[in-house]
């Protein structure tokens, strides 16, 4: 508790520079987010195209356990941002921006799942940590992973 005039304007500075430098860090928590959402549906798209030849919102839903209306939302979020396009009655596509975020994604989910896999944790866990992990790593780690998993050369592409 401040007593003097001057330690209270001290105290006001620095609660207030506080206050701006965590709203900072939760629009960037946010941000990360709204990321991580577009990487997800992208790189499920992907799939869905590459194994069966198109992409449904009804499939969506089902496989990311959410309602067709939060896919919806979603997915016209993502046609805004560039990563997809749709039409009435027909399949989502992903735009020339949303098929590179989408290998990006996977990419990087693999290479997390490897490198969890090489510590010693079981696949099914490695795969169901890799998927946050992925969206939340940093770029100089992935790289630290690709070095620690070819130093082991363990056969596969980092």
């Amino acid at each position: 508790m401040a007593t003097g005039v001057g330690e209270a304007r001290l105290t006001e500075d620095t609660e207030h520079c506080d206050v701006r430098q965590r709203a900072g860090n939760f629009e960037r928590v946010r941000e990360a987010h709204r990321q991580e959402v577009a990487e997800d549906y992208c790189e499920l798209i992907a799939e869905l195209i590459a194994v069966t030849g198109e992409a449904r919102a009804v499939d969506l839903a089902e496989r990311l356990g959410v309602t067709q209306a939060t896919v919806t939302k979603a997915i016209a979020r993502l046609a805004r941002e560039g990563w997809v396009t749709t039409q009435k009655y027909r399949s989502i596509f992903l735009t020339p921006a949303g098929a590179a975020l989408a290998e990006r994604s996977r990419t990087r989910h693999q290479l997390v799942k490897r490198f969890l896999i090489a510590l010693g944790v079981d696949a099914e866990t490695a795969e169901a940590d890799a998927e946050g992990v992925e969206h939340h790593v940093s770029e100089a780690t992935l790289q630290a992973m690709a070095r620690f998993l070819e130093a082991r050369h363990d056969g596969q592409p980092a």
